[in-house]
Formats: C-alpha cells, structure tokens, sequence
C-alpha cells in the first residue's frame, strides 16, 4: 500500500511517500511544497493545492495522512495555518483517497517510542525506519513520520475491521443455518 504524510504549513509543506508492505516499509520520495510570500492567501492557497496535486498524481498514494496543528501563541499564524490545513486535507479528499489526521505526540509515538520527542529524534528513527533515504528538510522528515504512523495505525486498523467483518459475517451465516436436529 502506498502512502503519503503531510506536514502542513502555509509557506512549506512537507510532504513523504511510502510504501508499506506488512511491517516492511520503504521509501519513495519525499520533498517540501513551497508558496509564494509575496502573492495573497488566495494565490498561495492555489499554489499548494496545485502543487500538492502533482505530487498525488505523480505517485499515487493510496491513502494520506496529515498532522493535526495544535494552536499556535500567534491567533493570525493560527488562522493561516488553519487555512492552509484545509487546503492540504481537501486536495488528497478531492482525489478520492482516504485521509486521516494524527496529532504530533502520536507520529512521535509511534516513529520513536515517546510522545515527547524532539524533532532530532524523529529524523534520527526516519532514517533508520528507511534506509538510505536522503530527506529534504525537517518538513519532509516530519511528513514521512506522518506516513510510518500512518502504515502502523492503518494496518492495526484494517486487521481489527477484518476480524470484525468476520464475526459479522459468521454470526449473519448462524443466524439463517437451520437450527440442527429440525430436518430442513
């Protein structure tokens, strides 16, 4: 399965592609969407919808996932914030993939084994999670964190809907086999 994190932000927005096969992963690409400082919120907005875009078409994820913000001390940082996040949660809902959100004590968590670790440590476990892998920037680094917890939660996730599914299934075939020793 093919997967992509997002680390939202207005003027960079980094972004990873993985693929997950069972408890292997392995890297694809990851890189940084940049806007404009110099054009308005509507152009920039436009910029990385259209740039996030080329990065879904170009490796075709089969899901996304994106770092939930936390408030910021800043409410007008908070604000841009907020509306680059929904740009960011629309492009990959536009097309068609599955989107879920992880807030940033669960990614580090889930990459490095504490939710309270700092950004050095989550790069350090990127790297040694996908070998090889050579990271754009910490943006980037953060968006393929966003993408193993991801894979982990996804896979958890799909397992216990299989196991569900099947008690459904299995209770649904009890409920209409004929009860034994009635002879129909």
């Amino acid at each position: 399965m093919r997967l992509i994190g997002l680390d939202p932000g207005l003027r960079h927005t980094g972004w990873g592609v993985i693929d997950a096969d069972a408890n292997r992963l392995s890297h694809v690409a990851n890189g940084v969407v940049r806007s404009d400082q110099s054009l308005s919120l509507t152009e920039r907005l436009v910029q990385l919808h259209e740039a996030l875009k080329r990065v879904l078409e170009t490796y075709g994820p089969d899901e996304a996932a994106v770092e939930a913000s936390l408030v910021n001390k800043n409410p007008t940082s908070s604000l841009k914030l907020g509306v680059a996040r929904g740009v960011i949660l629309l492009t990959p809902g536009l097309a068609g993939l599955p989107v879920t959100e992880y807030l940033p004590n669960i990614v580090k968590k889930a990459v490095v084994g504490t939710g309270h670790a700092a950004k050095e440590q989550v790069q350090a476990m990127v790297r040694h999670l996908l070998p090889g892998v050579t990271v754009e920037s910490p943006d980037a680094a953060d968006a393929l964190a966003v993408a193993i917890c991801h894979s982990h939660y996804a896979a958890t996730r799909r397992r216990w809907a299989a196991t569900q599914d099947g008690n459904e299934i299995g209770a649904a075939r009890a409920a209409v086999r004929p009860a034994e020793g009635t002879g129909t």
